[in-house]
C-alpha cells in the first residue's frame, strides 16, 4: 500500500485540456514548490491558508512560464496533508518536463488512485465515497454520474447507517431474550423480531434494486448505423457527429471500414459507427469480408440505427439485409426524405411500415430534419437498455439512484441472504442461530463503509483509477 510519508506528483489534467496541472502532496510539499515556483512580487508559499497565487514557474533552464499556484495546507484539503496543484496553459510535453524535474528532487510519482487513497487513509472521506470518486470520473451517462454523486455526498452511508442501527437493535433484542429468558422481564417476541427484519430486508432489497452496477456501465455504449448501400447512413453519421466523419459519395460501397465518432446526448455518451453497407448477397471476397466485420459490429453494438431510403420504390434488398441482424434495440429510420414531397413521403412511410412492421423515424441529412428526434430515441432506448423504463429512469430515477460496485453489491447481498436465514431461525424459535447469522449481516453491511480494510482490498479498490486521482 502507499506510503504516506512520501511527497507524490503526479499530471492530473485530462490529455486534450487548455489549463494543465500537476499536484503535489505529502509532507515536503512546500520546500519541493519552492524551487519550483516563483511567485509574484509581495507574495509567499508559505504553508498558512489556502488560497491562490499568481507567478512563474521553471520549467527548465531556458523556460519560465506563467503559472498559477493553488495551495491547500493540512488538514483542511482533499488528502488531509498540504496539497499545492500548479496550473498552466501549455501543451502536455511541458507538464511532462514538470513534473520530470519534480520527481528528480526526490518526489515519488502517485499510483493510480493515490490522492484520494491518501483522502481515505486521512480520514477525509470513506471507503465508499473513495470509490465513487472513481465512479463519477468513469460515468459515461448523466444517470450514472447522478448515481456515483449521491455515494460522495454520503447517501450510501446513510443508508447503511440506518440498516446497521436496525439489525443492532433487532440482535440486542434477541440476545437480551438469551440472557434473561429465566427472568420475570417483558421482551419483544421472535415473531415481532422477525417482522422487524423483513422490513430491513426489504430495505436491503430496494437499495439494492435502486442501483447502478458500476463495473457494468464503464465503456461507451456502441450505437451502428446500418443500411444498404448508399442509404445515407455516412450522411446520417457526419450530421449526427457534428463534422465531416465519413466520405459521401453517391457511389455505391464507398465506405469499407468501419468509422466511428463520440455522440453526448441528453442523458448518455455513446460511440456511434458507420460500417460498409450490407448487401443480401456480396459478388466478391472484398464485399464479402467489410459485410463479415459489419454484421459483427452491429451484432455487438447496444443499438442499431437502420436506415432505408425512402425515395426508392422497391425495398425487397433492405427487407433481405434487415433479416442479416439481431440487434439488442433496433431504430428503422427513413432516409432522404427532402426528395418526396409531404404527400408522396406519408405514403412511402405508410408502406414502409406495412412491410417492416413497424414505425420509421423521417430523416434528412440535408435539412436536418428529424436528426433531433433520433438523438432522442438513441438516447432513450440507451436507457431503457440499461435501466428498464427509459421513461421512469428520467423521470425520478435520478433521485434514487446510488452507484454500487462489485463489492457493495457482494455486502448488501450477503445481508440479505443471512436476515432472510435469521428470520427464518427465529420462526423456527432457534434464537441461538439467528443470533449467528445477524452478527454476520451487520458486519457484511458495516463492511461497506469501515475504515479497517485489508489491504489487498484497497489495492484492487485503487487500481482502477487513473493517475493523478
Amino acid at each position: 500500500m502507499y506510503n504516506l510519508s512520501d511527497t507524490v506528483a503526479a499530471v492530473s489534467s485530462p490529455p486534450l485540456g487548455a489549463r494543465l496541472l500537476v499536484r503535489i502532496t505529502g509532507p515536503e510539499t512546500i520546500e519541493k514548490i519552492n524551487f519550483l515556483f516563483t511567485p509574484a512580487v509581495g507574495l509567499e508559499t508559505e504553508e498558512r491558508k489556502a488560497r491562490l497565487i499568481p507567478g512563474r514557474v521553471a520549467v527548465d533552464d531556458e523556460l519560465e512560464i506563467d503559472a498559477l499556484l493553488y495551495l491547500f495546507p493540512a488538514p483542511n484539503s482533499y488528502t488531509g496533508e498540504t496539497v499545492a496543484e500548479i496550473h498552466i496553459y501549455a501543451n502536455q510535453s511541458v507538464a511532462g518536463a514538470l513534473l520530470e524535474k519534480l520527481l528528480g528532487k526526490g518526489l515519488r510519482m502517485a499510483g493510480p488512485g493515490e490522492f484520494t487513497a491518501r483522502a481515505y487513509l486521512n480520514g477525509k472521506i470513506d471507503l465508499a465515497q473513495a470509490e465513487a470518486v472513481n465512479e463519477i470520473i468513469v460515468s459515461s451517462n448523466k444517470l450514472q454520474l447522478a448515481a456515483a454523486e449521491k455515494i460522495l455526498g454520503g447517501r450510501l452511508a446513510e443508508a447503511t447507517e440506518k440498516i446497521s442501527s436496525e439489525l443492532m437493535d433487532c440482535l440486542s433484542l434477541i440476545e437480551a431474550g438469551l440472557d434473561f429468558s429465566s427472568e420475570d422481564i417483558e421482551l419483544e417476541t421472535n415473531m415481532g423480531t422477525s417482522r422487524r427484519l423483513s422490513g430491513i430486508k426489504g430495505e436491503l432489497e430496494r437499495l439494492l434494486a435502486g442501483s447502478i452496477n458500476c463495473e457494468s456501465t464503464l465503456d461507451l455504449p456502441a450505437v451502428g448505423i446500418a443500411g444498404a448501400p448508399n442509404a445515407g447512413k455516412s450522411s446520417l453519421l457526419n450530421k449526427l457527429a457534428g463534422w465531416e466523419r465519413s466520405i459521401v459519395s453517391p457511389q455505391r460501397k464507398t465506405t469499407r471500414d468501419i468509422l466511428t465518432s463520440e455522440l453526448s446526448l441528453k442523458h448518455n455518451r455513446c460511440v456511434v459507427f458507420d460500417c460498409a453497407g450490407l448487401i443480401a448477397l456480396p459478388d466478391n471476397i472484398l464485399d464479402e469480408l467489410a459485410q463479415q466485420a459489419a454484421v459483427k459490429s452491429l451484432q455487438s453494438s447496444s443499438v442499431v440505427v437502420f436506415c432505408v431510403d425512402v425515395s426508392k420504390t422497391n425495398w425487397d434488398e433492405d427487407i433481405s439485409i434487415r433479416g442479416l441482424i439481431e440487434p439488442k434495440a433496433l431504430i428503422p429510420v427513413a432516409t432522404k426524405s427532402d426528395l418526396l414531397s409531404e404527400k408522396i413521403l406519408a405514403e412511402r412511410i405508410a408502406e414502409l411500415k406495412k412491410l417492416f412492421g413497424g414505425d420509421f423515424l423521417t430523416t434528412s441529412a440535408k435539412t436536418e430534419a428529424g436528426l433531433e428526434s433520433l438523438r432522442d430515441t438513441i438516447d432513450k432506448k440507451l436507457i431503457e437498455l440499461a435501466f428498464g423504463d427509459g421513461r421512469r429512469a428520467t423521470q425520478g430515477r435520478e433521485a434514487s439512484l446510488i452507484a454500487l460496485t462489485t463489492r457493495h453489491r457482494q455486502a448488501v447481498t450477503e445481508s440479505i441472504e443471512n436476515v432472510g436465514e435469521a428470520v427464518n431461525e427465529l420462526k423456527a424459535d432457534n434464537s441461538e442461530v439467528a443470533a449467528m447469522l445477524l452478527r454476520a449481516a451487520y458486519q457484511s453491511i458495516s463492511g461497506i463503509e469501515q475504515q479497517h480494510v485489508d489491504e489487498k482490498i484497497l489495492d484492487r479498490i485503487f487500481s482502477r483509477f487513473c493517475i493523478g486521482k
